[in-house]
């Protein structure tokens, strides 16, 4: 067998179209198959090509031989605070190391490279990284800014702690029921495509602008709504089978909300997503809470409800509890250093940060 290139003998170079079917074949062989499964063309293709903040920058490590050791890729996303400021960002996701070049530096080269392209065009860059990778971006300067919680409500209270005990225990806890089978919730795609197109004046359209304008005065981080937007994150995402709830008050919709069924171990989780309703409307916030845990046919609801908003408010009355040892760390510096930034400057959704 002959010797693998040394560090040095690498070379570093942006990523190109053609690298697509060995990029998905890195990605597979060191993180499995992703959200959906599958490491698709069409999954990279709608995140990091029609991602409507911009194409996702990316780097690969490639060997004389033209294999792939390495790749790396920054997601553009753009947070706006409530008076309109935008706030450019990227996000590390997609890092992959071949085994046979890992602890050789290319995670660390490829980062720095990247780092340097967005210095100019990103204020911000953050994510939350894993148990293993955590270690390896606190040394290359990241923050470690908190944990993003998790409330769960149990919808099968028996099967969902059975789920829990075996997790808690490594163990099987049984066959897995079939997932998405039962939720009896419009598809996210059918539902966009018949609302997201009706212009500025359509229900949706309405709804967000109006939440929008409340939002105003909420000076942290968030991702500014619009139809277009929600239909990219949750009506085109191909794979991911995102559903719709909505409240209605007479003709006017007063709230929407997006999950999908997915599997988790033993259990069926419906992911919550997005929580969107009109300004002091915790009404709608709890019958779409409600609604998830009753139609989503899984067996237990799984969001993030952001401190200070209705559906944070009406979360205890709709049986959501705060899951201990369940979150995501989330991370953040800006291209060139530290970053001023804690937690509490973000309004997350659970949709801002799965599946990414």
């Amino acid at each position: 067998m002959s010797a693998l290139p040394a560090p040095a003998e690498l070379t570093y170079r942006p990523l190109a179209e053609p690298d697509l079917p060995a990029v998905l074949d890195l990605l597979t062989v060191t993180l499995a198959g992703g959200p959906t499964g599958t490491r698709t063309a069409g999954f990279f293709t709608w995140k990091h090509r029609r991602n409507p903040f911009g194409a996702s920058p990316g780097m690969v490590a490639e060997t004389p031989d033209g294999r792939l050791a390495g790749v790396r890729l920054f997601l553009r996303w753009q947070w706006q605070r409530g008076d309109g400021t935008p706030v450019a960002a990227v996000r590390p996701v997609d890092t992959a190391t071949h085994p046979d070049f890992q602890g050789r530096g290319v995670f660390r080269r490829l980062t720095s490279d990247l780092l340097d392209q967005v210095t100019d065009e990103a204020a911000l860059v953050f994510n939350t990284p894993n148990g293993n990778s955590l270690p390896a971006y606190r040394k290359m300067g990241w923050q470690e800014l908190g944990r993003v919680p998790i409330a769960v409500r149990a919808v099968r209270p028996a099967a969902f702690a059975r789920g829990v005990r075996a997790a808690l225990a490594r163990r099987p806890a049984g066959p897995a029921r079939p997932v998405g089978d039962d939720c009896r919730l419009p598809t996210a795609a059918a539902w966009l495509d018949a609302h997201a197109g009706a212009g500025r004046h359509g229900p949706l359209a309405e709804l967000l602008r109006e939440r929008a304008a409340a939002d105003a005065v909420d000076h942290r981080l968030a991702v500014h709504r619009t139809p277009e937007y929600l239909r990219w994150r949750y009506g085109e995402a191909p794979g991911l089978d995102y559903r719709v709830l909505t409240v209605h008050r007479g003709d006017e919709l007063t709230g929407l909300a997006v999950g999908r069924p997915r599997r988790r171990g033993p259990l069926a989780e419906f992911t919550l997503a997005d929580v969107v309703v009109r300004p002091g409307d915790r009404d709608s916030a709890a019958r779409l809470l409600r609604a998830a845990a009753q139609e989503s046919g899984c067996d237990h609801v799984a969001t993030h409800l952001s401190p200070g908003t209705e559906a944070a408010d009406a979360a205890l009355r709709t049986g959501y509890l705060r899951a201990p040892r369940t979150g995501m760390t989330l991370t953040a510096r800006t291209p060139t250093g530290p970053t001023p930034l804690g937690i509490a400057d973000w309004r997350f959704s659970l949709g801002d940060l799965e599946v990414f």
